[in-house]
């Protein structure tokens, strides 16, 4: 009876530690929403979203449609390019020269400052190639920033899944090709988003290789690609903030708020469709 007195305590202990430590990890969001939230909610209105920014004022519609095609433009390039990396590392690349080559430069580019890869996009496409400040560079850049993300949690995300599933394919007949992208592509998938969200997390929120490379523009984004700064709300925040006008304080904690706002409500909403594709899986 002691034994078990002594088990049933140690498990309430440690279910208590449990709680507590997800209250800790939970505590900082909350606290970053309030505090966020309440210098940004008195100045939230349609006007953010129909006016640019003006001189130490206005709207932030040319911001958030800027942010959206740099991170989109981002996305595009580095997500295919990382999944497939992925893929080829865990499904084809385990052994060999090659394969520890490519995870190498992988780990290696995470952990490259962005103001490293921002000067880099300066230097090679903003001057060596002409392009100036422009929506393609700001993209590339944030994708060198992504690639290593999307790669590696595609990685881990495939080589979670157990080698029965690959052995009873192949046994059906069914090659590598087609056990890769028939079999274990739906139960890799939230690992897949996983990665993804988190490069498009990490995109929303950089602003210095952006500054060398994107430029800034109160002006609409055009649609050229090259040639044309374009504006983004991450350099609101970082300009913004230290002007001695309450207005652009307003506007950047307005900024902010719609960063936060746009990475929680795309978490919820990309969650819940990968769940509904894929019923039988836990939800993050």
């Amino acid at each position: 009876m002691r034994g078990q007195a002594r088990r049933r305590l140690v498990d309430q202990l440690m279910r208590a530690l449990c709680y507590l430590a997800g209250a800790v990890a939970v505590f900082p969001l909350l606290d970053i929403l309030y505090q966020i939230g309440a210098r940004a909610l008195p100045s939230m209105g349609s006007y953010l979203f129909t006016q640019p920014v003006s001189g130490n004022g206005g709207g932030l519609e040319n911001a958030i449609l800027g942010t959206l095609l740099l991170v989109g433009l981002g996305m595009l390039i580095a997500g295919p390019l990382g999944i497939l990396g992925g893929i080829y590392l865990a499904e084809f690349g385990r052994v060999g020269p090659f394969g520890q080559a490519v995870r190498f430069t992988t780990d290696v580019l995470a952990g490259v400052p962005s103001i490293v890869i921002g000067y880099f996009g300066y230097v090679t496409l903003v001057v060596g190639l002409g392009w100036k400040f422009s929506a393609l560079a700001g993209a590339i850049a944030l994708a060198l920033m992504a690639l290593p993300y999307v790669t590696r949690a595609t990685e881990l995300a495939f080589r979670s899944l157990p080698d029965e599933l690959r052995e009873a394919s192949m046994a059906l007949g069914a090659d590598e090709v087609t056990t890769v992208f028939r079999v274990l592509w739906r139960p890799a998938l939230p690992g897949l988003i996983t990665g993804v969200l988190l490069a498009i997390s990490i995109g929303l929120g950089e602003t210095a290789p952006l500054i060398y490379t994107a430029g800034w523009s109160v002006f609409l984004p055009t649609g050229q690609l090259i040639g044309s700064p374009v504006g983004y709300l991450t350099y609101v925040i970082w300009t913004f903030i230290n002007n001695p006008f309450a207005a652009s304080h307003a506007l950047a904690y307005a900024a902010a708020f719609l960063l936060i706002l746009f990475i929680l409500v795309l978490n919820v909403v990309v969650r819940r469709l990968v769940g509904r594709m894929n019923p039988g899986l836990p939800r993050a």
